[in-house]
């Protein structure tokens, strides 16, 4: 499975890092050296995440603090594929989103809403504020849901921690609607992530720690895709009926081991 790769797309949180705790998140083992010895390899390299709690200039900025080698602009993320989504459409969001993520919708026009913009809120998910997008949704004739994900669940330093998708789900089931996701596991966010490092799919690696939205969602792009045994790894994920990875990992330091002793 390690054989024949040009570039490697990774996801962050449970792979790089866990989130949460005083200094916003905890490296994994081993996963700083690992970033950079992808780099000092060759290897392209593109961050394929669907972190919707920042914007990406201040999700670096922590990960940078946190000691990884990483740029803004090896960062593919939701927020600003659903800005290009919603400026082709001529789509104006009612935002139910974390409030650090509104930065990145700055140029959109949110005025008498279109359509609902979903992220992963945390506190923001109240009562109030879903049935707030539940009101927008159900008074309109043709409604539209952007998600900026469907994870059911990640993992910070304290636990597991509902995650968009259960939300998502919520605002489906009360509006009869079906959302368009935009982050992982959709095909085009990662042939976005795969054209910006400029490598075809069958020459890429996909590495993550979800099953379904990074391994599976990955492979259905043409990509090989390694889950870690960190992050919201799960025991059970490795008995999953639709979704068999090309390998399990105990950890990113494992896979690239693996990777640059192919090369």
């Amino acid at each position: 499975w390690a054989r024949a790769v040009r570039g490697l797309l990774l996801d962050i949180s449970g792979v790089l890092y866990d989130s949460g705790g005083e200094g916003g998140g905890v490296p994994i083992a081993g996963s700083v050296e690992a970033v950079r010895r992808i780099k000092a390899s060759g290897l392209k390299l593109q961050f394929c995440t669907n972190e919707t709690q920042a914007s990406r200039e201040k999700f670096v900025k922590k990960l940078q603090g946190l000691g990884f080698d990483i740029s803004v602009a090896e960062v593919t993320a939701p927020a600003p594929a659903a800005c290009r989504l919603l400026k082709e459409r001529g789509l104006r969001p009612h935002l139910l989103v974390h409030d650090d993520l509104i930065p990145e919708f700055a140029e959109i026009d949110k005025t008498n809403p279109n359509c609902v913009v979903i992220g992963d809120a945390a506190e923001n998910f109240s009562y109030a504020n879903l049935n707030e997008a539940f009101r927008v949704l159900i008074g309109l004739e043709k409604p539209v849901l952007v998600a900026l994900g469907k994870g059911r669940y990640y993992k910070e330093t304290d636990g597991l921690k509902l995650d968009v998708g259960a939300y998502m789900k919520a605002l489906e089931y009360a509006c009869d609607v079906q959302a368009e996701v935009v982050g992982k596991p959709a095909k085009t966010f990662f042939e976005s992530a795969l054209a910006e490092m400029g490598v075809p799919p069958e020459q890429a690696i996909m590495i993550g720690d979800d099953i379904v939205c990074d391994v599976g969602g990955a492979q259905q792009c043409g990509m090989r895709a390694v889950q870690v045994r960190t992050g919201k790894y799960r025991p059970c994920d490795e008995n999953h009926p639709q979704v068999k990875p090309d390998a399990y990992v105990n950890n990113l330091a494992e896979a690239v081991d693996v990777i640059l002793n192919q090369m």
